[in-house]
């Protein structure tokens, strides 16, 4: 049996000083990488997700509900999409992107990106630009049969039990959890190794107990 640390949207976005900041998200980055240096060799794989939006539809708002809208946020190429520079990157191993063109919170709708698209140094894997092409893209424009999706490289590195960790607690990093648990995998979340949205995380954490997920 195999084991990932699935490591959720941690962006600068969603840490203080972004367009949808988080309280206390600069921090967790700092405590995922602690986490990380001190116990990758427990865990086969890890990956991380990101926000990446092209043209998301009614998820951006000028005017957002903060519930099924949202102020432009992760906006692809741009240093929003970019991770947080206090997440050490050194042992991620594939990076997924998700919600190009419309909402998607669960890092299980995200895809694959390409390993000649993911910069290494300074340069961080969300610092990459959108072709510039006469026109718009599109989601046809970026549609790809052959694209891997989060679970299908977990299952075809045999992983059985993942961990979940980073932005947002009630949102992302809750869908990524219980969209795990329905696909079959054994599922934790670090509860200090996330930042959330709600001042009472309470009703986040029944959720994902109700639903399967573990909390450490």
């Amino acid at each position: 049996m195999s084991r990932a640390l699935i490591i959720v949207d941690v962006q600068n976005d969603f840490c203080e000083g972004g367009t949808l900041a988080v309280k206390g998200g600069a921090d967790v980055a700092g405590a995922i990488s602690e986490y990380v240096d001190a116990h990758h060799g427990q865990f086969d794989h890890i990956v991380a997700t990101q926000d990446w939006h092209i043209e998301p539809g009614a998820h951006f708002s000028e005017t957002p509900d903060f519930i099924d809208s949202w102020p432009p946020h992760c906006v692809a190429g741009t240093p929003g999409a970019e991770l947080h520079p206090d997440l050490d990157t050194e042992y991620i191993q594939a990076y997924f992107r998700k919600g190009q063109f419309t909402a998607a919170y669960s890092g299980f709708e995200g895809i694959l990106a390409p390993e000649d698209e993911v910069p290494t140094g300074d340069r961080k894997p969300g610092a990459l630009t959108v072709p510039d092409d006469d026109e718009a893209p599109t989601a046809g424009s970026f549609a790809d049969d052959d694209a891997i999706g989060l679970d299908d490289w977990l299952q075809s590195h045999d992983v059985e039990d993942v961990v979940v960790v980073g932005i947002a607690t009630d949102y992302c990093v809750m869908a990524t959890a219980l969209d795990a648990v329905q696909a079959g995998y054994s599922v934790t979340v670090v509860r200090n190794l996330t930042a959330g949205i709600a001042a009472d995380l309470d009703d986040a954490y029944a959720e994902m107990e109700l639903g399967g997920v573990d909390l450490a």
